[in-house]
């Protein structure tokens, strides 16, 4: 185990509008107010279309491939995710969220697109005085934090 201490910084409470995407719309809003790193919560609904990575096709290969639902149909969601800036100092956004309609929910990660519905509220809570950043790490292919 890594670890890196942070303090609290701005607080900051988004309404995304209907067709919004995460994590777009996220990460352009922590580029624009400057924010290397945070923790987040989402809570909103989800459109048809959005994509979800639900999984490592194979968990025992070196790089595995991601596999990728679409949502069939307007969902209720729920989500948490950290952000941090890369090697590059761009914003990367890393949010899982769980999305339910009717008796079915599908868990993943919001990185291949999620497009709000109607209603999408965020709260970030910025950290500050952290060294922590996303750096590629060459065995996955992922951007893993730095600490």
């Amino acid at each position: 185990m890594k670890y890196s201490a942070a303090n609290l910084g701005r607080i900051f409470i988004l309404r995304l509008e209907h067709g919004d995407k995460i994590p777009d719309t996220i990460e352009e809003f922590a580029k624009t107010h400057q924010i290397d790193s945070a923790i987040l919560h989402f809570l909103g609904g989800a459109d048809t279309n959005s994509k979800v990575v639900v999984g490592p096709e194979d968990g025992t290969v070196k790089q595995p491939r991601k596999m990728i639902t679409e949502l069939l149909g307007t969902s209720e969601a729920v989500g948490i995710g950290t952000l941090f800036i890369n090697e590059d100092g761009v914003p990367k956004l890393h949010l899982h969220s769980a999305f339910g309609r009717e008796r079915d929910t599908i868990t993943g990660c919001t990185r291949e697109g999620v497009i709000i519905w109607k209603i999408g509220e965020v709260v970030i809570f910025e950290l500050i005085n952290s060294s922590a950043r996303r750096k590629l790490d060459a065995e996955t292919g992922f951007e893993l934090l730095d600490l």
